[in-house]
């Protein structure tokens, strides 16, 4: 919505302020003292509000005037900052990668399933959590140039998305130190007598890992339920409970999170999808992501 008065108008009042009065601001702006008392009237007018007053043979600013004031310094203060800001965009080759990243997607294997354009120069790497639907949606209407997820795509005959497996890990169990010795006693079944961390069901995996309680007729303890993957790992670092993870990032999980591995979820697995809106791929960038699958 246009605001109710003109950016000139406020930049002559700005200087008025400044210089204490009407005769040495039209000497700095270079124009008649009728011309700059006209156009501090006019904002008066649009804002509703008197801005300055008589003051000896000076003008001072009302309580109006100074809130104005406070907010001229920080608009215009921004405004010089706008040629350079200019200049160092229209300088810069920027290569912008807009990237959906589906709710309980585990967010180390987002860091390797992006790692062949990391080392693009000049990468503008923009990323945005969401539900899968909406994500779709937002790549059909080409506000993202990827979507990453561990949902396959729904049938859905009105969206023009395209998708592509990228990649599969196994599950592992891990566990901070505290829990480790008594989680690898007898495991599997120890982990029916220790408090567990796990995904919700945005999470594709959840499904599997609840067949897999049942196949090994395991009742678990839960202890916690987390959309964010990262949130559960870093309660799970903490010994809140074991908690389970792709093997595909087992490094960095015992790196980040100071965890071990305690046994495997057998069976079980996580597989990577990702999508883009067109059948043949414009962007080079994602056209990388999708030339590159993790076993």
């Amino acid at each position: 919505m246009a605001p109710d008065f003109s950016y000139r108008h406020l930049h002559y009042f700005w200087v008025v302020a400044q210089e204490g009065g009407m005769a040495r601001a039209a000497a700095r702006l270079g124009v008649a003292v009728q011309t700059v008392s006209a156009q501090v009237r006019e904002l008066e007018r649009a804002l509703g509000h008197t801005l300055l007053r008589p003051a000896g043979r000076g003008l001072a600013l009302t309580e109006a005037g100074q809130a104005a004031l406070r907010q001229a310094d920080r608009i215009f203060a921004l405004g010089a900052q706008l040629p350079a800001l200019v200049q160092e965009a229209a300088g810069t080759a920027v290569v912008r990668l807009h990237v959906g990243l589906c709710d309980g997607l585990p967010k180390l294997a987002v860091h390797r399933l992006l790692q062949p354009v990391l080392a693009q120069p000049d990468l503008r790497l923009l990323c945005h959590d969401g539900e899968f639907d909406e994500l779709l949606a937002a790549l059909a209407l080409h506000r993202l140039d990827l979507v990453l997820s561990d949902h396959p795509a729904p049938p859905h005959p009105g969206l023009r998305i395209h998708g592509h497996a990228v990649g599969r890990s196994a599950i592992a169990w891990y566990a901070a130190p505290a829990l480790q010795a008594a989680a690898r006693e007898d495991f599997p079944r120890s982990l029916a007598r220790l408090p567990l961390l796990l995904p919700t069901g945005h999470a594709a995996m959840r499904a599997g890992l609840d067949r897999w309680f049942e196949q090994e007729g395991i009742a678990p303890r839960v202890a916690g339920e987390f959309e964010d993957s990262a949130l559960l790992k870093t309660f799970g670092a903490g010994g809140l409970g074991v908690f389970p993870a792709v093997e595909l990032v087992d490094e960095e999980l015992r790196r980040h999170y100071g965890v071990e591995c305690v046994g495997r979820c057998a069976g079980v697995e996580q597989r990577f999808f990702a999508f883009c809106s067109e059948r043949k791929v414009q962007h080079p960038l994602v056209e990388r992501v999708l030339a590159s699958t993790t076993a």
